[in-house]
């Protein structure tokens, strides 16, 4: 038949007895939830959802295959990098960025970028000073108490007589206070946030030294944005503050790459006057000529222009940017928040329409970008599940992470280079690691993801098999599948591996069988789940049934799969994530780097 023929030409072996409702899709990197089509008596093919029946069990089999002969995208290295916000200089955690503890879960996600800019971009100063006793102005906890000051002192003294990487051993007392300060501070970022009303940050050379040694440290490439707000009264950019930095940081010999500004589109609010997107392409064509002139930032990157959600007045700012400096920069940059975190609730995480929001944005960006600079780069950056600080028990949750991974999916299928995520270490929800550095959901998901996943996207194909379906439903894509090369850094499998990962927003478990090239491979599963009696609201998480914790401050936990016999189905548990390594595939298109 003609759906027969259909699903041969997919590349897929068919089974012996291929029934008539059999339809094979072939999605680049991305595999929707598996429909099939049925003649109505009208003569028309609708999709219909691949759903079990009320009360009839075991009615869905979905078969899945990868094309292994060449990848259908090739992402950075650096595909998930991570972000800090310069709140940290207010409420006092830069001072503990040499944190053992800290370091080993940064180092955990490495290679990455680490991105320092945010709302707080466009009021930071840099002040060349050394003393931390003297030119402390924020409200960390040694601006409160006179012996902490003489404390943090002390521990700068100390990491001042190291070599090479610095790391400190923070007293619990230490951490205790700054805990107790930063909550405090915590209500004073949330009101800026919120009136959108911020005060002036001072950056010092000390806290500059702080945040390149923790990248250095962790084996991150930290991006610096330095601000724009500053301005002469022809609105041109003022770089009199960006150049002492600039120079500073050439004195000390720092690999930095540069961004200028935060989310520009929205500096009418913020300070009464707009800068356009011609105006900001000169701003960057400005900033490349300070840099060539820096013989150490002579050959930086530089990336922008780093805007909020492509509207219309964002997108008009972004094709002016792209008409004057879309060649000087090395990648076109920009924002994305799914939920406002002020009124997120659980459910919103599982909304399918919610995770299809970005797919419209990635395609208005790609029109842009291609039609001034084809082949450049982009990078989406800030990426968070909740705007606004996000909110306790549910952006910091394990329900967040669908959203997390369905973004590391889709960008990756759509050709992004390289996702930021923020935030690391932040004063709100939406954070990978929390005020007492243990790691969150998210954290472990991207462990997984940086240990599991390499940079070659592969494109799939699925075909759902049912007997008695249900017409008149919208289809919506509840089960996702990507698909890419293991990573190359990962010893325990051969070249040539493939590795799934699944999300599964179904109130019930799918199957899969692994068909094609995949079929009786041996499987080495990774599944994911909440740990504890909190469910999706959890902050704490299981793999294959073990809970995840950091074994000492120095040390993260093996992560151990479980091995799966060769050709056994894979049953999906409801409301879940997982990892799927497929060995000894002997893929061609992952065989090389």
């Amino acid at each position: 038949s003609e759906l027969i023929r259909g699903f041969l030409l997919s590349g897929m072996p068919c089974p012996s007895s291929c029934p008539p409702g059999l339809l094979a899709l072939m999605v680049p990197g991305l595999a929707l939830m598996a429909t099939f089509s049925l003649p109505s008596q009208a003569g028309d093919r609708r999709a219909l959802p691949v759903e079990k029946p009320p009360g009839v069990k075991g009615r869905t089999l979905i078969l899945l295959d990868v094309n292994t002969k060449s990848p259908v995208r090739i992402i950075s290295e650096n595909f998930l990098s991570l972000q800090l916000d310069p709140s940290i200089i207010h409420d006092g955690w830069l001072d503990f960025l040499s944190s053992r503890r800290l370091v080993t879960l940064a180092r955990g996600l490495a290679p990455a970028f680490l991105r320092f800019a945010g709302k707080r971009t466009d009021f930071l100063q840099f002040h060349n000073v050394k003393n931390p006793a003297k030119s402390r102005g924020g409200p960390g906890p040694d601006y409160y108490l006179k012996n902490y000051e003489d404390d943090i002192v002390r521990s700068d003294i100390a990491l001042d007589k190291q070599k090479g990487c610095k790391i400190a051993q923070h007293p619990d007392i230490m951490l205790e206070l700054q805990r107790e300060k930063a909550a405090q501070m915590h209500l004073v970022l949330l009101k800026e946030q919120f009136s959108n009303t911020y005060s002036n940050l001072t950056l010092t050379a000390r806290s500059l030294d702080k945040l390149y040694n923790f990248a250095d440290c962790s084996g991150l490439h930290l991006i610096f944005a330095l601000n724009a707000l500053r301005r002469n009264p022809n609105n041109s950019w003022n770089s009199s503050n960006a150049l002492s930095l600039l120079k500073y940081s050439a004195s000390k010999k720092y690999n930095i790459s540069w961004e200028l500004g935060n989310e520009p589109n929205n500096y009418r609010t913020l300070i009464g006057r707009s800068v356009n997107g011609s105006q900001l392409g000169k701003d960057y064509i400005q900033l490349r000529s300070l840099l060539q002139l820096i013989r150490t930032y002579s050959r930086a990157n530089l990336y922008g222009p780093n805007i909020g959600r492509p509207r219309k007045n964002v997108i008009t700012l972004l094709e002016g940017f792209m008409k004057v400096a879309g060649s000087t920069v090395d990648a076109v940059t920009w924002q994305h928040y799914y939920i406002d975190g002020r009124v997120a609730k659980v459910t919103d995480f599982l909304k399918t329409r919610l995770l299809d929001t970005l797919s419209d944005q990635i395609r208005k960006i790609q029109k842009v970008v291609n039609t001034y600079t084809p082949g450049k780069k982009i990078w989406l950056e800030g990426v968070g599940t909740t705007s606004a600080g996000g909110m306790n028990n549910l952006s910091d949750s394990y329900a967040a992470g669908f959203l997390w991974l369905n973004t590391l999916g889709l960008l990756a299928s759509q050709g992004i280079d390289v996702v930021v995520r923020h935030s690391f270490l932040d004063h709100g929800h939406n954070h990978l690691v929390d005020q007492n550095f243990n790691p969150l959901p998210d954290y472990w998901l991207s462990l997984l993801y940086k240990r599991l996943i390499g940079p070659k996207v592969l494109a799939i194909h699925v075909a759902g098999l049912q007997r008695k379906p249900r017409p008149g439903r919208v289809i919506r894509d509840k089960l996702r599948i990507y698909a890419h090369c293991t990573s190359y850094h990962n010893h325990n499998y051969v070249r040539g591996s493939i590795t799934l990962y699944i999300i599964n927003l179904h109130r019930s478990r799918k199957k899969i069988k692994l068909a094609g090239t995949l079929r009786d491979k041996i499987v080495h599963q990774y599944l994911l789940q909440p740990y504890g009696k909190d469910g999706l609201h959890s902050k704490l998480v299981q793999l294959n049934g073990q809970p995840l914790a950091m074994v000492d401050d120095g040390t993260l936990p093996e992560l151990k799969p479980r091995p799966l016999r060769a050709g056994r189905t894979l049953v999906i548990p409801p409301l879940t994530m997982s990892f799927y390594v497929v060995k000894n595939v002997n893929a061609l298109a992952c065989r090389y780097r």
